[in-house]
């Protein structure tokens, strides 16, 4: 594929050429012709190229240990013929590693990332004849204490050594990369693992099973590190969930079919079992895997996703990718909403930072009053940190960012913060008929007005917001609008719920403090400070600094009273 993908850049780059030497001083439609489709398929060749050496990266750098266990257990032996013939496979090995290494420096454009990961490589080249060696002094005195001590030392150097490699070569390439390619080999290694089922070839079926074990295991953690870049979000959290699914669930499912599998199939006569139980789990494998991909590239923006053509041949996301989905079923082909909010021009991208930045001062004021208390028995800060949230991916949304797309994504956050704010309206309501104080009460009931209020106010101008993207040409002029319509909207609805909070505990006071602990309806909800995070009670000094109060214990300094008494109250507010 990749051959023929260059030959066809050739001959499109030699029909270019001719066109150009036509003699021409307006390009016709040959040449324009020519130039898109060299330009389509110089692409199709990156990514090929992309994918291949990734295919590479995928093969070699799993289960990377199992050479030199082998060795090591043939060293043991005392068996000299088969360590020399195990080292072959190591240095074959170790060579592998070094030149996959090189092809993805290759490919990649982290000029950081290619230092570390060519310092690795060279480290990995020079400690692979100390291992062989190590493997036939072992080889010659198997008994040795001196000579397996020296195996073990080199053994875990080799394993730290190939760990840094691989950290380094994940660094400098493409997750989705490496999860299409993932994908594709899981389903492989799954069909391989039913023919040999069919077939009764125990080896195979064990082999290919553990090819898959290794591969879902590297995907869960790479997956894992790639996570710890973003801040923790509704992102992260389908993420995360998809990798506790695979991790947890189905890869213990798939392990047991297959030793079930291959203790029939190893008896003599076989027995029969199950085939459509380990088909499923093979199955569920693959989708567990093909699930995380989707969860990856759920923020990618279009052009992130134009160079993934596996990605935009499947259903699942094909409107959503490649278009933007109005209220209406019309496509604006190109660009989802979230990548045209990002393409506003810099004096409205400014005007929206102005408004981003009253809405984070509210925003502060409710993390501020919702640490104040533990969540656990309270439901009602548990709403308003559910709203925060979401509230916080729609003004995301509006600068271009954050899990939000579509208009659609839009409207699904709108009503999910009115469904909060409907809960949060009933909790509150069974506050204020518990509280004794007409004043307190009123004024409750009076910020829940705000609440349903402000929440309908969120709607309204989500909808707004798509109904302006179904006029197609004017999409850039009318953001400004509806973006500080939807900022302004949630700024409202953010100052309202710290109203709320705040309005809520102080009803709950008045119901203990008049009805006292004996009373006969418990209180809604519980409302119990957090606690405090744990300190030392004596700070821990460290040796030197101890010394240092040693050496000058002997000077004695004249504080006055005002110096002392200032002191006091600093550490005393600290």
């Amino acid at each position: 594929q990749l051959v023929a993908l260059c030959e066809s850049v050739n001959v499109i780059m030699k029909c270019s050429v001719f066109y150009s030497q036509t003699g021409r001083k307006e390009k016709g439609d040959p040449l324009n012709s020519a130039i898109d489709k060299m330009t389509k398929k110089t692409r199709d060749l990156r990514r090929q190229l992309r994918k291949a050496v990734m295919d590479h990266i995928s093969d070699s750098f799993l289960e990377t240990n199992v050479p030199l266990l082998v060795l090591i257990e043939a060293a043991k032996s005392g068996n000299e013929k088969e360590v020399k013939e195990y080292a072959q496979v190591f240095r074959e090995h170790a060579n592998k590693l070094v030149e996959v290494a090189n092809l993805a420096c290759s490919i990649s454009n982290n000029e950081e990332g290619v230092k570390l990961v060519r310092m690795a490589a060279t480290q990995i080249d020079s400690l692979c004849p100390q291992v062989i060696n190590a493997a036939l002094t072992l080889a010659a005195r198997p008994q040795s204490k001196v000579a397996q001590d020296n195996m073990d030392v080199f053994k875990d150097q080799w394993e730290k050594q190939v760990r840094i490699l691989t950290e380094a070569v994940d660094d400098i390439t493409s997750v989705d990369d490496f999860l299409s390619v993932s994908e594709n080999h899981i389903l492989e290694d799954v069909n391989k693992c039913v023919i040999a089922l069919q077939e009764g070839d125990v080896d195979t079926l064990d082999r290919t099973a553990g090819a898959i074990r290794g591969r879902a295991a590297r995907v869960v953690h790479i997956i894992n590190a790639e996570m710890e870049n973003y801040e923790p979000g509704v992102y992260t959290e389908r993420v995360l969930e998809s990798i506790k699914l695979l991790s947890e669930t189905v890869m213990p499912r798939f392990a047991e079919q297959v030793e079930v599998a291959i203790e029939a199939l190893s008896t003599n006569p076989p027995q029969s079992f199950e085939e459509n139980e380990f088909i499923d789990a093979s199955r569920l494998v693959y989708d567990g895997v093909r699930d995380i991909r989707k969860a990856v590239l759920m923020i990618r923006t279009p052009e992130e996703l134009e160079d993934d053509s596996d990605f935009e041949q499947e259903d699942y996301d094909t409107r959503s990718r490649t278009s933007v989905q109005t209220e209406d079923d019309q496509l604006i082909a190109g660009q989802s909403a979230r990548a045209i909010m990002a393409q506003l021009p810099q004096e409205e991208k400014a005007k929206i930072a102005e408004q981003v930045e009253s809405f984070r001062q509210e925003k502060c004021k409710l993390d501020a009053e919702v640490a104040k208390w533990d969540d656990n028995g309270n439901d009602i800060i548990v709403l308003a940190k559910q709203m925060c949230m979401i509230m916080m991916e729609m003004t995301d949304f509006t600068r271009g960012k954050g899990p939000l797309k579509n208009s659609s994504d839009v409207i699904n956050a709108a009503k999910k913060i009115a469904e909060a704010g409907s809960r949060m309206d009933k909790l509150s309501r069974a506050v204020a008929d518990q509280c004794p104080d007409s004043a307190c009460k009123q004024d409750l009931l009076a910020y829940l007005q705000r609440i349903a209020l402000y929440c309908h106010q969120l709607n309204i101008c989500s909808k707004v917001k798509a109904e302006v993207q179904n006029l197609g040409g004017e999409l850039i002029v009318s953001g400004l609008d509806s973006a500080t319509s939807l900022i302004q909207a949630a700024k409202n609805l953010m100052n309202a719920v710290v109203l709320t909070v705040k309005a809520s505990y102080v009803a709950s006071t008045k119901y203990q403090k008049v009805y006292g602990t004996a009373a006969v309806n418990s209180p809604v909800v519980s409302w119990r400070m957090k606690a405090p995070e744990k300190k030392p009670l004596v700070k821990r000094e460290k040796p030197e600094e101890c010394q240092t109060r040693v050496r000058r214990g002997s000077q004695k300094k004249h504080i006055s009273p005002v110096q002392a008494l200032s002191e006091f109250k600093a550490m005393d507010s600290f």
